[in-house]
């Protein structure tokens, strides 16, 4: 009956790693994990939490973890962030091809020498296959469009600590219309930031950030996002003297997404975006690790929230 210490390895160097055990079950690479059930219950609530939060407009989208390789390509992520994209390989070509590859393994050989690209992707982020949907249906109707969006997403970032998954659900809300409307929702979703905060009894700040762009021109991107006040996250300490960590962002995408894809308003102007983005896991391992591991202890206020 040794199952619940299965996990203790896996996290020896996180300062989290007692909480491994009661939340995650490792499967043999660095941060990707099995989630337990104490961990899949605070997840559907603060999930449906987040749902309450939802503007009424929103359509409501879920994305599967992987996504048109062309369609990434198209929107600028493997020149930005080349280190994290990973791309679903497969064995191609005939039978007998296929075969030898396989053969190859059980003689002790390689049989990845034999993969090449296929046309999926594994979804960076969830809102990614949004734009060229939103894209395929004309000009954008008066006020704009926002969804609500969600999808298992993948960053080649293999880490021991529990706050930094390989594999980890990302929820959205995106907003697609003119320079004004992208500008006030952004602003209104930083105003409601600390209230969420709230609920969920986490200490937490909100302050200017910039993504983690890819060598010496991507240090001049993030430079240039921070000077225009571009991304903005939640950042919220999981114990004593921790770096803080992203549990949530708020991007104003200006009208790349609008020019890539060629999304254009009433008027004809390229569209303008912007994403108010749930880091899912992140939030659930941060109330663990501030609030602890039994439920019945945690704050009234953040037991109302998530309906415990």
């Amino acid at each position: 009956m040794n199952a619940p210490n299965t996990a203790s390895a896996a996290a020896t160097s996180d300062p989290l790693g007692d909480l491994a055990p009661a939340l995650f079950r490792p499967m043999g690479v660095d941060g990707v994990y099995a989630r337990s059930a104490l961990y899949v219950n605070v997840t559907e609530r603060l999930e449906s939490y987040v749902t309450r939060l939802r503007e009424p407009e929103a359509e409501v989208m879920r994305f599967p973890p992987v996504m048109s390789r062309k369609q990434l390509e198209k929107s600028g992520y493997l020149k930005s962030f080349p280190n994290l994209l990973g791309c679903v390989c497969a064995l191609h070509g005939s039978e007998p091809s296929i075969r030898a590859a396989a053969d190859r393994h059980e003689a002790g050989g390689d049989w990845t020498e034999s993969l090449s690209a296929s046309d999926l992707v594994l979804s960076p982020a969830a809102c990614y296959p949004v734009y060229p949907i939103a894209a395929a249906r004309g000009p954008l109707p008066a006020g704009g469009l926002q969804f609500d969006i969600e999808a298992d997403v993948f960053r080649h970032e293999p880490s021991k600590s529990l706050d930094r998954l390989q594999s980890f659900r990302m929820r959205e809300f995106v907003r697609i219309g003119s320079p004004q409307e992208i500008v006030e929702y952004r602003e209104r979703w930083l105003a409601r930031a600390p209230a969420i905060a709230a609920d969920l009894s986490l200490p937490h700040a909100i302050d200017v950030a910039s993504d983690p762009f890819f060598g010496r021109v991507g240090q001049m991107m993030a430079v240039s996002q921070r000077q225009q006040a571009l991304k903005f996250e939640m950042l919220i300490p999981y114990h004593a003297g921790a770096t803080p960590t992203a549990c949530m962002s708020f991007n104003y995408h200006r009208d790349h997404f609008g020019q890539v894809w060629s999304m254009h308003d009433q008027h004809g102007e390229p569209a303008h975006t912007s994403c108010v983005a749930f880091g899912i896991d992140r939030l659930v391992v941060a109330m663990f690790a501030n609030l602890g591991l039994d439920l019945d202890r945690w704050p009234a206020v953040t037991r109302r929230a998530l309906a415990l």
